[in-house]
């Protein structure tokens, strides 16, 4: 059972966090790899979004809200090792890579689009809409076809640091290492890590880099970050622009000329209240600790994967904790009915197409949960209870 007092990663600290998140009192909360749970101030922050809107009006963009997408992005650079002034906040992840990709000329004979077949959809939708435009798609089984297939016909390399079915992370210096060499552009998609496994992008060497605040950041959706290495801001220029991105905006003027440093990247009006919204999340991460977080999140990983597989469960995720991230895939009969039971009996996870159940604990579960979910997922199964919602997946 779980041991309350202070272990390798402090967890019965941790603890003391929860408290922080209200749907941890009403549900076992296991997924935080798809929509991180809310911690209360996000409520007071949504509020305060209000306050600002009814009490200022139009004079709020010149107290903080016009600046929100820089500054929210540098606290967002603080947790993923990116320096100040190489961030700014998006929509979405999506919204990211297209601005990315709008700073390139698909023309051969560098307008190859190198990627793994794990990206998540989204990304990969993005890439594949250009094949008639220019690009030349290559995607790849897996990390290491990924690195034979950059050449110098490469100009972008997207690629995901854990894949969102496994949790598996994908070792990046021998993509970054051969891009570099033959003068191709890595983007890594940071969404599956940030938050529960340490990244930092300036370390990594990574041209840009991308996420979002909806997982384990924990800042619910609306609010995705976009870095550009310092060193390449002045020299790029993106078609995918809005006016945030003129160096004067409020000149209204008729001509584009790009703002200085990392603004050239935003596009239209921000999305205010999500990243009010968002920083709730994000000073949470930042007091906890990423580096406590993960050790927290390898001793959870492992002991779920213990006990599916004990219970007689196939586990996908990686047993080794170097390629582990924060999700246990495992595989039962009927999944996706057993998923149906799970969520009636307040048991919150999710599942995917061939990879089966996902359970994504966080830093404030306790092992009393883990233990639950598996007790209840073995009950399910050996009971038949997933039987009756097999129709209804089937219409799904």
């Amino acid at each position: 059972m779980y041991e309350r007092g202070d272990g390798a990663s402090g967890a019965g600290d941790l603890l003391a966090y929860r408290d922080r998140f209200p749907i941890l009192g009403e549900t076992t909360y296991l997924i935080n790899h798809s929509l991180g749970a809310m911690p209360a101030a996000a409520a007071h922050r949504v509020a305060e979004y209000a306050r600002v809107w009814a009490e200022r009006g139009i004079r709020a963009w010149g107290e903080g809200w016009w600046t929100m997408p820089l500054t929210v992005g540098d606290q967002i650079g603080r947790i993923v090792g990116a320096p100040a002034g190489s961030m700014t906040m998006h929509q979405n992840v999506t919204i990211a890579e297209a601005v990315v990709l709008s700073c390139f000329r698909l023309e051969a004979p560098r307008n190859r689009i190198v990627y793994e077949a794990g990206n998540f959809p989204s990304v990969r939708y993005l890439y594949q809409a250009h094949a008639d435009r220019g690009a030349e798609i290559v995607v790849c089984p897996d990390e290491e076809a990924v690195v034979e297939a950059i050449d110098e016909r490469t100009l972008l390399v997207p690629i995901s640091h854990v894949l969102f079915k496994t949790g598996e992370i994908q070792r990046i210096g021998p993509i970054v290492s051969r891009a570099r060499e033959v003068g191709a552009h890595v983007v890594l998609d940071a969404y599956q890590s940030a938050g529960v496994a340490p990244v930092d992008v300036t370390e990594l060497g990574v041209d840009f880099a991308v996420g979002g605040s909806v997982k384990w950041l924990c800042g619910g959706p609306g609010a995705a970050w976009l870095y550009v290495r310092p060193d390449l801001i002045a020299e790029l220029e993106p078609t995918l622009v809005g006016w945030q991105a003129h160096a004067r905006p409020f000149a209204f003027e008729p001509e584009l000329e790009y703002a200085e440093g990392a603004a050239r990247f935003l596009t239209g009006t921000p999305n205010v209240p999500a990243l009010y919204a968002a920083t709730a999340g994000y000073d949470v991460i930042e007091e906890v600790g990423v580096d406590r977080i993960r050790r927290r999140s390898l001793e959870q990983t492992d002991l779920l994967a213990r006990l599916l597989e004990r219970a007689g469960f196939e586990v996908g995720s990686p047993s080794d904790p170097e390629r582990r991230g924060g999700t246990v895939t495992a595989v039962t009969p009927e999944f996706e009915a057993v998923h149906a039971e799970l969520a009636e009996r307040s048991i919150l996870c999710d599942h995917r197409p061939e990879v089966g159940l996902r359970l994504g604990p966080h830093f404030f579960n306790t092992n009393e949960e883990l233990e639950f979910a598996v007790e209840q997922i073995v009950d399910i199964v050996e009971s038949g209870a997933y039987e009756r919602h097999l129709g209804a997946v089937a219409l799904h």
